[in-house]
């Protein structure tokens, strides 16, 4: 009894923790029942791109070019369950 009530205050904590170092590292968390993935935000003191995640490169034809403080780091997927697969074609 005793093991669960410590188990059930160590939950919420750990949920706490994990949202306060995932917003101090500039993560972002995505779970559903397929997958749980973590990916890299934009920093909003970069002195480059000023938290917009890039800039406009170009001439006439601008493009937008990511900014390396969120686009070089890299992101962690698990995957949980497959997606479900569509016919190529109506059963009618």
């Amino acid at each position: 009894m005793r093991g669960a009530l410590l188990l059930a205050a160590a939950v919420p904590l750990a949920a706490a923790t994990a949202a306060a170092v995932l917003a101090a590292g500039h993560w972002q968390l995505y779970a559903d029942r397929h997958r749980i993935e973590i990916t890299a935000r934009p920093r909003t003191g970069c002195p480059r791109c000023h938290g917009a995640g890039g800039r406009w490169v170009g001439g006439a034809f601008p493009e937008m070019e990511a900014c390396g403080c969120w686009s070089d780091r890299r992101e962690f997927r698990v995957r949980l369950l497959p997606l479900p697969t569509w016919p190529d074609q109506p059963p009618f």
